[in-house]
């Protein structure tokens, strides 16, 4: 797949951005959202990759900026970086040490050309990668290209609590992984990713005082049962010493 080409061709293409007129069930959805705490502003960093073009005319990461801002959410960061291997690892991993980063979306440079070398990358630096975006993506994608999507490359991962996704350079790529897989998702994906942290203290959602009392019962049965049996060991001596007296007798007879 020729990036290049799609951009242009991108380009020239006509795009509704007008929002569709909201009715009373999306006013209750945007309620249910704000009761939920999923409408919360995330911080964004914004990476993107690309030699043939500077920030001035980048497309495609005034794209994911406007997407991201639309949905509520603050652009904390973005970078622009030429198609280099060490230097794209660089920006996103100094990226995920910021502590108001919450997500961290790059275009470009995820193609098979020469110098596309975004997924490389950044994938070392992933913990946990969410296989199923690049699926998604890709089955998405054949609903708009068709075959020509067998030149297309994604990746998306999980790295020290922060969602990293890694996009196509094109207008239409990134509003199919913005707007059909990335928005939707990431307010729970970022809950599961940050719950090991969230919930770091064993009684914070109740299960750690179940299992407190759980244990204090089980305690307890043990040291009323050892009671028990330690009340009845003498009654079982004598039962023994009156045997062994009784059979005593018997061989003196």
């Amino acid at each position: 797949m020729n990036e290049r080409d799609e951009r242009a061709d991108d380009e020239t293409t006509p795009s509704n951005d007008e929002p569709p007129a909201q009715t009373d069930h999306d006013e209750t959805d945007e309620t249910d959202a704000d009761a939920d705490g999923d409408s919360r502003s995330l911080g964004v960093g914004v990476v993107t990759v690309a030699t043939d073009r500077a920030i001035g005319n980048d497309v495609a990461g005034e794209t994911i900026m406007t997407l991201l801002k639309k949905d509520g959410h603050e652009i904390v960061i973005r970078e622009h970086v030429e198609t280099e291997h060490d230097q794209v690892q660089s920006v996103v991993s100094r990226l995920l040490d910021r502590d108001d980063v919450d997500m961290i979306v790059t275009g470009g440079a995820t193609s098979v050309e020469p110098d596309d070398i975004t997924i490389e990358a950044v994938e070392p630096l992933l913990e946990k990668e969410l296989t199923a975006f690049s699926e998604l993506f890709t089955t998405l994608s054949y609903d708009e290209v068709g075959t020509r999507v067998i030149g297309a490359r994604t990746i998306a991962g999980v790295a020290d609590g922060i969602p990293v996704f890694c996009l196509p350079g094109n207008e239409p790529a990134v509003r199919l992984g913005l707007e059909g897989i990335i928005l939707p998702e990431i307010h729970h994906l970022l809950t599961l990713a940050r719950a090991t942290d969230d919930d770091a203290d064993p009684g914070s959602d109740g299960e750690g005082d179940d299992l407190e009392v759980e244990g204090a019962n089980g305690d307890e049965a043990d040291v009323s049962a050892d009671e028990s049996e330690s009340k009845s060991e003498p009654v079982d001596d004598e039962g023994d010493r009156d045997d062994l007296e009784t059979e005593t007798e018997r061989e003196g007879n």
